[in-house]
């Protein structure tokens, strides 16, 4: 009669563990990406040269900013759902 208990209990404990290991796991990558951007001024200058471009700091500071404010927007819209 105790083994259904222990069957319920086991699902309801597995299922927890899944769902608390994938929001730590979601807060750890968004941690891990938010300092350390995918994209830094050097790759962006390469990427840029290899565009036929000339790349001046003003430029790459523009697309730096317009990247992170873009980063923050998504954020943004992450974190409200």
């Amino acid at each position: 009669m105790n083994t259904p208990w222990w069957i319920v209990l086991l699902v309801v404990a597995l299922l927890a563990g899944v769902a608390l290991g994938f929001f730590i796991a979601r807060q750890y990558m968004m941690k891990y990406l938010k300092d350390n951007p995918p994209i830094n001024e050097d790759m962006l200058r390469m990427m840029m040269m290899q565009m036929g471009q000339k790349p001046s700091q003003k430029k790459i500071n523009q697309m730096m900013s317009q990247m992170s404010k873009a980063n923050e927007k998504s954020t943004k819209k992450v974190s409200k759902k």
